[in-house]
């Protein structure tokens, strides 16, 4: 019997497809493990970073629009009459000091009742110093019967009518001057000219307004507060008034209106300002400060509005968030005041919880600590809701 000869070439094929066979085994059990972890571990839907309501006082404030308009403002008018006016040396926008003249009318025809009424004068006093020296004379002979008693009278009545028209010429006098003196119109105070209406060359009658002008450049904010608000507001409280660019201007509270429009329900507070940022005219809004109070506040970023009301996103122990509805209030910077619906201990995602949802599984990878209270010299917004 011939025997059986076996093939190197076999063996080795036979032992290789073996060896094949059960590496496809494994990595097929190895992939369907896998396929059961990623099964078993949910993905995360957002990574976040979370943060902690905070405690801080906050200025209280009343929100309130209102007009700006001058302290006072004065009418320079002119006091002379059928003059012409020959110079005018201010314009608006000008600042003057008090008594700095404004215009000048012509004055010649001033001048030459000037004159006229100086010799007039003249004349009077040497009519009266005659009269006086007739009279003397009158009463020294007054006991030697040289005199009758009606000539003597007549002397001391010349003397007294004569002392008269001295003291009417010194009136006349006074008034020319005067009148001379109006020729120049001056600034009755300090401040800055806001209108002008005079034109050379004009002839004007007395009384004819030339300037205004807002006295002592002092302006003030006339807010407009509710009946029910007003009594919160006393004389002296501190103000923030924002400016059309937003720069705030401070001030101080001068008066409240002692009454209340009948038709709006509105009073009136008046408001120093101290500064020129300001032009009368201007729409302004403004917060009255109140005092402080304590504020449960979180960053703007961390509140979601949604169908107009405002939700926050707790993170819970097991990585899931839970939207939670919140009341919100005043707003200073980047923060929000947090006035109910949320506990002062709970975790929040401080950003990107618009793109979030109820249930929703997050990855944390950082806490950020609590913000320091934001600086109450910076200008609030009042948001009551």
């Amino acid at each position: 019997m011939t025997p059986i000869a076996f093939k190197p070439n076999a063996i080795v094929f036979a032992a290789a497809l073996a060896i094949i066979t059960c590496a496809g085994g494994l990595f097929a059990t190895y992939s369907r493990a896998a396929d059961e972890d990623k099964v078993a571990q949910p993905k995360a839907a957002l990574t976040v970073t979370t943060v902690q309501p905070q405690q801080s006082p906050w200025t209280v404030q009343l929100s309130a629009n209102g007009n700006v308009a001058a302290w006072q403002e004065a009418s320079i008018g002119s006091e002379a009459n059928g003059l012409r006016l020959l110079e005018v040396r201010a314009n608006v926008g000008d600042v003057v000091r008090a008594g700095q003249v404004l215009a000048t009318f012509a004055a010649d025809s001033v001048q030459a009742d000037v004159a006229q009424a100086k010799a007039n004068l003249l004349e009077a006093e040497a009519n009266a110093l005659d009269a006086a020296g007739n009279a003397s004379r009158a009463r020294t002979l007054q006991t030697t019967g040289a005199l009758s008693e009606q000539q003597i009278n007549q002397y001391l009545t010349t003397e007294q009518v004569a002392k008269a028209r001295v003291e009417a010429a010194k009136a006349t006098l006074v008034v020319q001057q005067q009148r001379l003196k109006h020729t120049q119109v001056l600034a009755p105070d300090s401040g800055t000219i806001s209108a002008r209406s005079a034109t050379v060359g004009a002839v004007l009658a007395s009384g004819t307004e030339l300037f205004r002008m807002v006295r002592q450049g002092r302006l003030e904010w006339r807010a407009e507060v509710t009946a029910a608000e007003l009594e919160r507001i006393k004389v002296g409280t501190q103000a923030l008034v924002s400016t059309a660019n937003g720069t705030p201007v401070k001030g101080k509270v001068r008066m409240v209106a002692p009454t209340v429009d009948p038709q709006t329900r509105m009073g009136l507070v008046y408001v120093d300002l101290q500064s020129n940022l300001l032009k009368p005219g201007m729409f302004a809004k403004g917060a009255f400060e109140l005092g402080q109070s304590a504020a449960l506040t979180v960053p703007q970023t961390a509140v979601v509005v949604r169908d107009a009301f405002s939700y926050v996103y707790r993170v819970g122990a097991d990585k899931r968030v839970a939207r939670v509805k919140v009341q919100t209030g005043r707003q200073i910077g980047d923060r929000l005041e947090i006035t109910s619906g949320l506990d002062a201990n709970a975790l929040l995602v401080a950003s990107g919880a618009g793109f979030l949802n109820d249930g929703d599984l997050v990855r944390v990878v950082e806490t950020s600590k609590p913000n320091t209270a934001p600086a109450q010299a910076k200008p609030a917004q009042a948001a009551s809701k």
